[in-house]
């Protein structure tokens, strides 16, 4: 079955200046997604539980092998779990894990949803995700957001939007469970492609394997 997501689109951590700082002793599991434009690293967050093991799951299982990257937005986000046909179970949805000090970064690994007018709990896809391309934002744009959406950002958060760049609009209405942490010149890669009717690519990007490298 087709179904569209759209994006308006504590273990042992510490919540510093509403930046979350990991433990040394606190494991998270990493794992390698290879496509066909390059490989992918990404660390899991256990704040996350339920989207953290779903994920691992679903990438132990073999899953997303042959599934692709079906929406593309440059400077926004990448966002994968459809079949080439357009099928994207499994057929079932994960609560919302939305915790504060996780914010869309670029890089920032996060799970797609459907519109808050059929889901007003914010309930995730149980296999779509995305990962935020993003771009630099100046601090009237981050107030125009922080006006329009009531979430506040912290002066830290808004030094890494100014330089690193993301997607703040996004903040507090999507779940964010993991991050890249090698492989975002793919992810810019993959952004920029060439996309047609729906900002799916013109050449389909497929998901070749994903690997579980550590827990």
């Amino acid at each position: 079955m087709r179904t569209t997501f759209f994006l308006a689109i504590l273990s042992l951590a510490l919540l510093t200046g509403g930046i979350l700082a990991f433990s040394p002793s606190d494991t998270r599991p990493l794992v390698l997604i290879k496509t066909n434009k390059g490989d992918i690293t990404v660390m899991l967050y256990n704040e996350t539980p339920i989207h953290r093991d779903n994920f691992l799951k679903l990438a132990r299982e073999g899953f997303y092998e042959g599934r692709i990257f079906h929406r593309v937005m440059n400077n926004f986000m990448i966002q994968a779990g459809w079949t080439p046909q357009g099928v994207d179970d499994p057929d079932y949805r994960l609560d919302a894990e939305i915790v504060e000090g996780l914010f869309h970064k670029k890089g920032a690994l996060a799970a797609a949803r459907q519109g808050d007018n059929v889901n007003p709990q914010r309930k995730s896809s149980g296999c779509q995700f995305y990962i935020v391309h993003g771009q630099p934002f100046q601090d009237h744009q981050l107030d125009n957001f922080q006006q329009r959406t009531g979430h506040t950002y912290t002066e830290e958060q808004r030094q890494v939007y100014k330089t690193q760049g993301g997607a703040p609009h996004l903040d507090g209405s999507y779940t964010i469970f993991g991050e890249v942490i090698k492989g975002m010149d793919v992810v810019d890669q993959i952004a920029a492609v060439e996309t047609g009717q729906g900002n799916r690519p013109a050449k389909d990007i497929v998901i070749l394997k994903m690997e579980v490298l550590e827990e």
